[in-house]
């Protein structure tokens, strides 16, 4: 086996201890991925994200997101999972940024980055541009669960802009 193929294999093992709630068994993969290729960047990411949701350590977790940035930066899940991060410490200037190079990714998902660009106007109070974003990632998805969240949260904001 290649050394390649065996660090995806201990990835999709620790994905499935994340999967099946064993935390800290991932965390013990993940950590050896990285023992054995320091570059491999989606160890990072998933690292990052348990130390952010599972663990609420969110200063460990962007610390880990920024390295696999640094040795991945063409890995599209860093940018959803650090984008959400960022936006739960109110870093919007960091979020605006991340946002606009996550965009330009290959097989980056833009209706979400979409959505996490009408967020954070939302949570700025620029409702008028949240809207506009709402639109855009209702227009580019092809999900109708997405279209339909999408449609409430220009109704929300819509609301909210009847209380200014």
């Amino acid at each position: 086996m290649d050394h390649l193929t065996k660090l995806e294999e201990l990835l999709n093992g620790a994905n499935t201890d994340i999967k099946n709630g064993a935390y800290d068994e991932a965390t013990n993969k993940l950590e050896k991925i990285i023992d054995l290729d320091p570059n491999f960047g989606k160890a990072y990411n998933h690292l990052g994200y348990l130390y952010e949701v599972k663990f609420k350590e969110f200063e460990k977790g962007e610390t880990l997101y920024k390295l696999c940035l640094e040795k991945s930066p063409m890995y599209p899940p860093v940018y959803y999972n650090y984008a959400v991060l960022l936006s739960t410490l109110g870093k919007y200037d960091e979020l605006k940024e991340l946002l606009d190079t996550a965009i330009t990714i290959p097989g980056i998902t833009k209706s979400t980055i979409y959505n996490e660009y009408a967020i954070m106007y939302e949570q700025l109070g620029k409702l008028d541009q949240a809207i506009e974003y709402y639109k855009k990632c209702a227009l580019d998805t092809l999900d109708k669960g997405v279209l339909e969240r999408a449609k409430g949260s220009i109704d929300r904001c819509k609301m909210k802009k009847e209380l200014q």
